[in-house]
């Protein structure tokens, strides 16, 4: 009895070790390009190439402002919070009604809209779509216009519907039944009723929405070639790629993107708490 006690205790202590060691391993995968990056961003560009040393021999604090002002940040970090920030706005509205109305009404075709959104999120084209996307975008005249960026980006709200139709099963529909019997309309219980409750919900799908704007690359990059003053930070930071004698400045491209990650950082500790709630309404879903 004692050694298969021994046995147990020493096969959870091997699972432990194994599961820190597997969990240490991810860790530093994923942290250090990230701290090499910052590294590099305050080193001189020679000091990059060369790759001798570790540390900067002297910290260039100077890489930021020259970043900053030669990739003229001030317009680009402009254009990206105006993306992001519109289109996390559009996508919670249109992903929040759409998951609400398959939730909790009953309509003909509800479950092929579940099939449609499901398609579209399981399914990625990429660039294939592109073609189409700015041919429609130059019909409606938002070919040179930020808001062709954006009004696809919402267009891709499928993951959103899914997280916020996972927080709306959770809410018991008696709720409904209640407010309506108080003469509540869909609308207002949808509003004043439902979403309040889904706040946790709405915190994560804001989180996921504004990092995939602000990450977006290709799409404004098509979008904006032919108008430089409305690129985002993504596809300004390409311009600091090369000086004077085509060399390329990878130290201010890093300074540069040192300086794009601030505003997911400061997004991701404001939606923390409702991270952390998201796994408590996804069970509940």
């Amino acid at each position: 009895m004692a050694g298969a006690r021994k046995s147990t205790a020493a096969a959870r202590w091997t699972n432990s070790i194994v599961l820190w060691a597997f969990l240490l391993i991810v860790m530093l995968v994923t942290v250090f390009p990230v701290v090499m990056a910052v590294i590099n961003a305050f080193k001189t560009n020679i000091e990059i190439n060369l790759g001798d040393t570790l540390l900067p021999k002297t910290w260039q604090f100077s890489n930021f402002t020259t970043a900053w002002e030669k990739g003229n940040f001030s317009t680009f970090t402009w254009n990206s919070l105006y993306i992001s920030i519109v289109s996390t706005i559009g996508t919670l509205v249109v992903a929040s009604m759409a998951a609400y109305a398959v939730d909790r009404i009953e309509f003909p075709g509800r479950k092929f809209v579940v099939f449609i959104q499901s398609a579209t999120m399981f399914i990625s084209i990429g660039a294939v779509v592109l073609r189409p996307q700015y041919d429609i975008m130059v019909k409606l005249g938002l070919n040179k216009s930020l808001w062709g960026v954006i009004i696809i980006l919402i267009a891709a709200h499928a993951s959103t519907f899914f997280i916020l139709l996972g927080f709306f099963r959770g809410i018991p529909k008696e709720l409904d039944e209640a407010a309506m019997l108080d003469g509540c309309g869909p609308f207002r219980i949808y509003w004043q009723i439902i979403l309040p409750l889904v706040a946790p919900g709405l915190g994560v799908s804001a989180l996921f929405a504004f990092r995939h704007g602000w990450n977006e690359y290709i799409l404004p990059l098509v979008f904006t070639m032919s108008t430089p003053k409305l690129q985002p930070l993504t596809v300004g930071l390409a311009n600091l790629r090369y000086g004077t004698g085509d060399a390329a400045q990878l130290n201010l491209m890093l300074a540069g993107a040192c300086l794009s990650i601030l505003p997911i950082l400061v997004v991701y500790a404001l939606a923390n708490k409702s991270f952390m709630q998201m796994s408590a309404g996804s069970l509940k879903g």
